[in-house]
């Protein structure tokens, strides 16, 4: 294992399309719920110990190879919106194509054949941190940080937020992304014994009444 290999996977720079989604801040922002760095970071905690958990579990069960097929099962079970669904697998989609080049494996190759348009993006990370010779801990590390960082930087743009500001935010917000990992961890580690019912079922369900509301706007800047 190289530990290089998750700063490169974990980069805002790597081509896996996540600039693209906004992690349900562009909606929360029109209605209100965002305005400034303190409400900004109250919606990364939320979204963190919600479906931050989640997407951590499955991302860290994909590392320690959990079936990828029942990965995405559970991912798809835990996701009642349409639109996020969608949105998951466009994600896991594009990762995918970064990672088949990056990290070459056979593993990557069978979900792809088996997924053609797209696995939920937490199963794909997991999966992209086992070929790159990461961990279970590795793989949780990225997904959480993604999942705060993405809305943060989503909001620089929409409210022209003080990038410093958005940054001291999520460094607050750095314990509790330790923990997040401990548990998804200690919850993937079971999976592999227990199956996929071992995995968290958080659910966040402004984040989801948000992301299907967002879905049908005529204009947007952001993807989800």
């Amino acid at each position: 294992m190289t530990r290089a290999a998750l700063l490169v996977l974990a980069d805002g720079r790597f081509p896996a399309g996540g600039h693209a989604h906004s992690g349900g801040a562009e909606a929360a922002v029109k209605a209100g719920r965002i305005t400034d760095a303190a409400s900004l970071e109250e919606f990364c905690r939320g979204r963190l110990h919600t479906s931050g958990r989640v997407a951590a579990a499955l991302a860290a069960a994909a590392a320690l190879g959990v079936d990828p097929a029942a990965l995405d099962a559970a991912a798809d079970a835990r996701t009642p919106s349409q639109a996020l669904r969608v949105a998951a697998r466009r994600l896991g989609r594009q990762l995918m194509r970064a990672a088949r080049t990056t990290w070459p494996h056979p593993e990557l190759d069978a979900l792809a054949r088996q997924f053609p348009k797209g696995a939920h993006q937490p199963v794909v990370l997991g999966l992209t941190a086992r070929a790159a010779g990461l961990g279970p801990e590795d793989a949780a590390y990225c997904s959480v940080y993604e999942g705060v960082s993405g809305p943060a930087t989503a909001v620089v743009r929409l409210l022209s937020l003080d990038p410093f500001d958005a940054t001291g935010a999520l460094a607050r917000l750095a314990p509790e992304l330790d923990l997040v990992v401990r548990d998804a961890v200690d919850a993937a580690r079971r999976a592999v014994g227990e199956g996929v019912d071992a995995l968290p079922a958080g659910s966040a369900p402004l984040l989801e009444i948000g992301a299907e509301v967002h879905a049908a706007w005529p204009v947007r800047l952001f993807a989800s």
